[in-house]
């Protein structure tokens, strides 16, 4: 009997120990956004005992502001404990290559505001500067012998001697008509002419030039003038240049009005392959891209391949040097053909593409050590997936696939090293065996804080609609009781061909704050997604709303069938960019939802294809206004048109200086709504682009969250 008690005593205390612990666990918070880390760049040593990565991470400045930190780690493949930095937290770093022998990494850090390569023996001591580019240097690739490195500067037009081959875009006027004052200020223009307004014609030009080469005015010409964050009223081109390594002596390799970039050596460092077009017509009006040859030592280059209608590059020679991956694009329809792979010989000849038929956007391409297989990643859905491709029969096999998503890879002989999303943890360091199997996870970055957090897992389900397969997840409040109802957020993704699910990074953590208040979460892929296949994504054609519109509200009526816990009178809606327009058009022809939160949308197609930098998506889904009956299917396709049936209370964000759909957009839905005196607000972020949610300054990102939570806060009910 006492043994008995005794017994029943210690269960007692291990029942109360563990109920403890897990009541000290917290959901995830809005300021846990800034513990997370990501890495990039993973590299396997050429011995396949240690890998050298970027490890991705948020370090607090002052209170309540963060900075970006990059920095280059390395550790042993098999023992986690043994990872350090080798690089600085103080000075940002990217583009870490390692070196042929293993035994240095060229990596790009900025010097006194310009991109520049430094070197860093893994033996120890400092990192050196090796280049001093007055324009900037990027992208190092080492030589097969290790004894240079290769690169990209990009430079102005002006920077460029000689004359295009395209018309001349200001009308009246010739090219090199006028001094460029900021050519004269670099060296590369000697003629100077006095600015005088009331002088003669060439002193007059001298004078406007002068102004608008300090951008006051900013003279526009070009079609694509809009940055991201700014006007881009100049052109610029990428060339290559060359470094030795112990001689310091750098050489550029390329010029002219022509870009090149994606550049890569040849086995035995006599020529290099590149991604390259030489423009006919002016830049902005060319889609396509070219594999060209270059020589370093004579300084000429060829093209090696063209496909009509192909937008191709990135080329990669195989280990054994007898073929070259490449990427490629159908751009007859830019917005809907998927990205692919494909091989061919060095000299352009015997080309074939190896991934059409996967019918996936492709990305990623790497050559397994025996050059018979090719590595890459795709979205895949609602994952990205880990396949390869044998070159010899084009039988393609998917080796990490499901919830997940696996990121930048590295292959060696006999394993695979990778950055995984998955359910439980935003990113970690995976390794696993040639085929994907026995996989271990390596690092601990993100799963030290999330062990002290409730997680809401979601649950996939899919509906039929229209005859198209609509995947979508539901995640429950991670407090959930039991016969008790709560509010519940439909949370759309953009692009419009982005993918969402599981193994999608970048909604991790907002999800998971929506769960952790008190609300259900349901997402999903309307048609229009990528990660389903041409057809899947071509759904959406000339049909922005009603379709993509009724796949969101069936998935969320499938969901309110299966759960009981989805309050149907406590519904909130949210969405960016194309999900700022779809959360636009739902409120104006459906009443159900509480609250909706539109962000960096757009809502007026015709004066979008005037104002963001994505204007090609109208001429892309829809054809242009002025063509026969187009016109017509913007107007009914764009939310602004139903403005006055909007009767949900609506809160619109938006970036100062976000080019890629334009703060008119949101100005024009706001001010609609104002004078209709429907309940509105606008947020605007000062100094921020289209991609504020994923990059922008950290503490404006806590703050986007917040306000999603507050505003729905001011309507909601919580049991």
């Amino acid at each position: 009997m006492i043994k008995k008690t005794k017994l029943n005593l210690i269960i007692t205390f291990f029942l109360c120990s563990s109920l403890a612990i897990a009541q000290e666990k917290r959901p995830v918070q809005i300021s846990d956004l800034t513990k997370i880390v990501t890495t990039s760049s993973h590299k396997i040593t050429p011995d396949g005992k240690k890998i050298i990565y970027v490890k991705n991470f948020t370090e607090k400045e002052k209170e309540g502001k963060y900075n970006y930190k990059n920095q280059v780690w390395i550790g042993d493949i098999d023992n986690s404990e043994t990872h350090r930095p080798i690089t600085s937290s103080e000075h940002s770093t990217s583009s870490a290559e390692l070196s042929p022998d293993g035994k240095h990494i060229a990596f790009v850090r900025s010097h006194e505001n310009k991109p520049q390569i430094h070197l860093l023996s893994l033996n120890g001591g400092e990192a050196q500067r090796l280049t001093d580019h007055k324009y900037g240097a990027t992208s190092p690739i080492w030589s097969p012998d290790g004894k240079k490195i290769l690169y990209t500067s990009t430079m102005p037009i002006w920077a460029i001697a000689g004359k295009p081959s395209w018309e001349y875009e200001r009308p009246g006027r010739e090219y090199g008509d006028e001094p460029h004052y900021k050519a004269i200020k670099d060296g590369a223009q000697k003629e100077e002419i006095k600015p005088d307004p009331d002088g003669n014609l060439k002193e007059l030009r001298a004078y406007l030039a002068k102004n608008s080469a300090d951008n006051d005015p900013k003279v526009i010409n070009r079609l694509n003038f809009l940055g991201e964050k700014n006007l881009s009223p100049e052109l610029n081109f990428t060339h290559l240049s060359i470094i030795d390594i112990e001689t310091k002596a750098s050489t550029e390799i390329t010029s002219g009005f022509q870009n090149f970039f994606n550049a890569t050596w040849a086995p035995d460092g006599s020529y290099i392959l590149a991604s390259s077009v030489a423009f006919q017509n002016h830049p902005d009006e060319t889609n396509y891209t070219d594999i060209w040859k270059i020589h370093p030592g004579n300084k000429t280059s060829e093209l090696v391949l063209h496909i009509e209608e192909h937008r191709v590059g990135n080329p990669q020679f195989s280990p054994d040097g007898k073929r070259v991956l490449i990427s490629g694009q159908n751009i007859e329809e830019p917005s809907y053909n998927q990205n692919m792979l494909g091989v061919m010989k060095p000299d352009g000849t015997d080309f074939m593409w190896i991934t059409a038929d996967l019918d996936r956007s492709v990305y990623s391409g790497t050559w397994s050590e025996d050059s018979k297989y090719v590595y890459y990643t795709a979205p895949n859905l609602g994952g990205f997936s880990l396949f390869r491709t044998q070159v010899s029969n084009l039988k393609t096999q998917p080796l990490i696939e499901g919830p997940v998503g696996v990121r930048d890879f590295d292959i060696q002989a006999s394993k695979i090293v990778y950055a995984l999303t998955t359910i439980e943890n935003p990113s970690e360091i995976y390794t696993s065996d040639i085929m994907g199997r026995n996989a271990r996870q390596l690092t601990t970055y993100n799963e030290s804080w999330i062990s002290e957090r409730l997680i809401s897992k979601p649950t996939a389900h899919q509906i039929s609609n229209d005859g198209f397969e609509v995947d979508y997840w539901v995640m429950e409040p991670v407090h959930r009781i039991d016969g008790t109802q709560y509010p519940t957020i439909v949370n759309m993704h953009g692009g419009p061909s982005a993918m969402w699910g599981p193994g999608e990074i970048s909604m991790w953590h907002e999800f998971q704050v929506m769960a952790g208040k008190g609300y259900g979460v349901v997402y999903g892929n309307p048609r229009g997604s990528g990660g389903y296949g041409k057809t899947f994504q071509k759904g959406n054609f000339q049909n922005w709303g009603d379709g993509p519109a009724s796949d969101v509200l069936n998935a969320l009526e499938n969901a309110q069938s299966r759960y009981e816990w989805i309050d149907g009178d406590q519904l909130f809606l949210t969405g960016g960019s194309y999900a700022g327009y779809l959360t636009a058009w739902i409120v104006g022809h459906d009443h159900r939802f509480k609250a909706a939160f539109s962000q960096r949308g757009v809502y007026e197609l015709t004066f979008f294809l005037g104002e963001g930098n994505a204007w090609r998506l109208v001429p892309n889904h829809f054809g242009y206004p002025w063509e026969d009956g187009v016109k017509e299917i913007m107007d009914y396709n764009s939310p602004q048109t139903y403005v006055a049936n909007i009767q949900t209370p609506l809160l619109i964000k938006h970036g100062d200086v976000d080019y890629r759909t334009g703060v008119r957009q949101s100005e024009l839905l706001y001010k609609s709504l104002k004078i209709l005196g429907k309940p509105v607000e606008y947020v605007r972020y000062p100094d921020e682009g289209h991609e504020m949610s994923r990059s922008g300054a950290v503490h404006r990102r806590i703050d986007r969250i917040g306000r999603i939570i507050e505003f729905f806060e001011r309507y909601v009910q919580h049991p």
